[in-house]
């Protein structure tokens, strides 16, 4: 491919980083990761709702990584709260799983900003081989599909295995019990996946400007050296 043509690619490679990067800060600052619908079990059964009378025991809870909000609804109106995880759901949600969804993230900044420093340094700069070269390019955004990878099972484990929220809404009540109904993760966290298919992009650009595979050329050239040797 022509030296112009490899700078067009890229810096469109370094432009889908630096907007991943912006894609992963805005993620982590909001709390729409996941939506979820409670029901006050204990309220609906002392009046014995059924059908659309549920609707008035059906309150909602939204968070993300760092705090969230619930409107909690027992048959006389919402009671909207707004919540933190740290400090005040440290003990009730699994700690060590949420820190580590919160530590990939901030990995996966890094790196992406990695990214988008030596596509541009690949496009305008003189690079030299090794991390620095386009072949570095492979390993930077291959971390960095690894490190989306892991926030999003992390976290759908976190929320799915560990009924994140249903701890949640039972949080500090004594006497009525909440149940989840229905849960979906919401636009952040579908941000982090998009995040894994920009790097997945970035990976096929690398490629499409002329760099091969890690390991393809070396074993593209022992099997012509091997050729060569039986021929002589």
């Amino acid at each position: 491919m022509p030296s112009r043509q490899k700078k067009v690619v890229f810096s469109v490679g370094g432009v889908l980083s630096f907007t991943a990067v912006l894609l992963v800060a805005a993620a982590m600052g909001t709390r729409w990761w996941v939506n979820a619908n409670v029901l006050c079990q204990t309220g609906a059964q002392l009046v014995n709702a059924t059908g659309s009378e549920l609707d008035k025991f059906m309150g909602t809870v939204s968070y993300g990584l760092f705090h969230g909000q619930r409107l909690k609804q027992c048959g006389l109106g919402g009671r909207p709260l707004s919540f933190s995880f740290f400090p005040d759901l440290v003990d009730v949600i699994p700690a060590s799983l949420h820190v580590s969804v919160i530590f990939f993230c901030a990995v996966l900044i890094l790196f992406t900003s990695i990214c988008c420093a030596f596509f541009m340094y690949n496009a305008f700069g003189n690079p030299y081989e090794t991390l620095h070269g386009p072949l570095g390019l492979y390993l930077w955004n291959m971390i960095s599909c690894l490190c989306s990878c892991l926030v999003l099972i992390l976290y759908a484990a976190e929320v799915k295995l560990h009924r994140l929220s249903e701890s949640i809404a039972n949080y500090k009540e004594g006497s009525f019990v909440y149940k989840t109904r229905s849960e979906k993760f919401d636009r952040s966290f579908w941000l982090i996946f998009l995040v894994f298919l920009v790097h997945c992009l970035n990976i096929l650009l690398i490629r499409l400007a002329g760099v091969q595979f890690p390991f393809q050329g070396a074993k593209e050239s022992d099997a012509t050296t091997g050729a060569a040797d039986l021929m002589y």
